[in-house]
């Protein structure tokens, strides 16, 4: 699934082409996705500006005068710019085509994506209204992860991966994370110290910021829509290295099921 960085890197790819352009015409080719593709979005989007494009979480926010378009990429969806006239696969659902010769294309073989139409504050929408801080913004802090996981037994990872409590701390990266603080995924969130939690709040920072940088774990071409390999997995220091040495100490790393989600993690390094 995309998480945060592959979605960063997406607003980032995008942004040049997009911002400022106008919309000349919108093709829906698939309207059921998680929810169905508004039958109003060709009629409400024609002729508006882009005026920014918008992250929160894992969604990316068209937005214009009138209004904004939300859109999520599902478990394996993908947004590019292609020329006008791209002939489209059998997985490429919607089309926003611009003024600057080219077609803003989802491609969701699975169909878990979203593309929604709103006029109101698209911060105010339900899917977006109660997600939790972001954690690269001020908001998000050592003090606020311990004030919400005082006295509670839930596994830390859950905790940091609940979007609710803070928003697109995925499994690779909340793996990552937690690896670079020395904190067992199992450990319960009440038993952990504030200066732990500093620690760990400073080590999601890190670890999302390094993804952006260098990609995220599925790098994409934005314009032609070939597939890269992402530059992260190259510096992933526990995920996927189920049985091989701990690059700090040695040690197996071990591979165990939480929330039918795979958690690596190191024995010796991490308590």
């Amino acid at each position: 699934m995309p998480e945060l960085p592959e979605v960063e890197t997406t607003r980032l790819g995008i942004l040049p082409l997009v911002k400022g352009a106008s919309v000349i015409s919108v093709s829906v080719r698939q309207r059921q996705l998680r929810y169905p593709v508004p039958a109003t979005l060709a009629r409400e989007l024609t002729g508006l500006d882009i005026q920014d494009v918008q992250r929160r979480g894992k969604y990316l926010l068209l937005i214009t005068a009138k209004g904004a378009v939300i859109i999520h990429l599902g478990m394996s969806g993908s947004l590019r710019l292609v020329p006008h006239g791209t002939t489209a696969g059998k997985h490429d659902h919607v089309d926003i085509c611009l003024d600057n010769q080219h077609c803003l294309r989802l491609r969701d073989p699975r169909r878990f994506g979203l593309v929604l139409w709103t006029r109101h504050p698209p911060l105010a929408h339900q899917l977006l209204c109660s997600l939790g801080p972001e954690p690269l913004s001020n908001e998000f802090t050592g003090e606020y992860l311990y004030e919400i996981g005082r006295d509670r037994r839930q596994a830390i990872k859950s905790l940091v991966m609940d979007s609710h409590r803070v928003v697109g701390v995925g499994n690779i990266y909340a793996n990552e994370a937690l690896f670079s603080a020395g904190i067992h995924p199992c450990r319960a969130a009440g038993r952990i110290s504030r200066h732990r939690y500093e620690e760990l709040v400073r080590s999601i920072r890190h670890v999302l910021q390094c993804a952006i940088i260098q990609g995220g774990t599925t790098l994409r071409d934005f314009y032609y829509g070939d597939d890269q390999p992402g530059y992260f997995a190259q510096s992933l220091q526990v995920y996927g290295r189920a049985g091989l040495e701990c690059l700090k100490c040695g040690s197996p790393i071990k591979l165990i099921r939480q929330g039918q989600r795979a958690t690596y993690y190191c024995t010796h390094c991490q308590r």
